[in-house]
């Protein structure tokens, strides 16, 4: 599925769409400014009084064209504004998504003082031999015994000890 074609907001407009929109109307307001203000005077021969008045009517186009725009410019923002609020919340989401994901497991926890060689062996790290001594050195009162009474290493049973529990 297109992610831009699932992310949508409430108007149903894709929310790169309305950035889009929001992005070119600011541009065009800007440029029409710019040109207003720049591109008035080519003339050589002109009176201080008559600058002064073409001066004058600029600036009063640059203040209608930005009131007229004014409207369609801040209903942009509060689009992008929803549009980022939605991102937010959706990789808010995402997020939380993973982690449930990462903590969720595939199988249960084993238990030190009861499982048997072959199942402690199938955990991550854990050599046939290693699984030998865990059983060799029931019981357990705590999973951190595998590193208290030196079965295991410290990163050993750190790979391990969201896998197994004693009971």
């Amino acid at each position: 599925m297109n992610i831009r074609a699932a992310i949508l907001i409430r108007d149903n407009q894709p929310r790169w769409r309305l950035v889009s929109q929001a992005r070119l109307l600011a541009i065009y307001s800007l440029m029409f400014l710019a040109f207003g203000i720049s591109g008035c005077s080519f003339g050589g021969n002109q009176t201080s009084e008559e600058q002064r008045q073409r001066d004058e009517k600029t600036r009063e186009e640059a203040a209608t064209a930005t009131e007229r725009a004014k409207p369609e410019i801040e209903a942009a923002g509060r689009a992008l504004g929803r549009a980022a609020e939605a991102a937010a919340e959706d990789a808010h989401a995402a997020a939380e998504g993973i982690k449930d994901g990462w903590k969720q497991r595939n199988h249960e926890s084993l238990d030190l003082n009861s499982a048997g060689e072959k199942e402690l062996s199938g955990l991550p790290g854990v050599s046939p031999t290693q699984a030998r001594r865990i059983v060799r050195h029931r019981p357990y009162y705590s999973t951190r015994d595998l590193v208290t009474k030196g079965i295991l290493s410290e990163a050993g049973y750190k790979n391990i000890q969201d896998d197994i529990v004693v009971r």
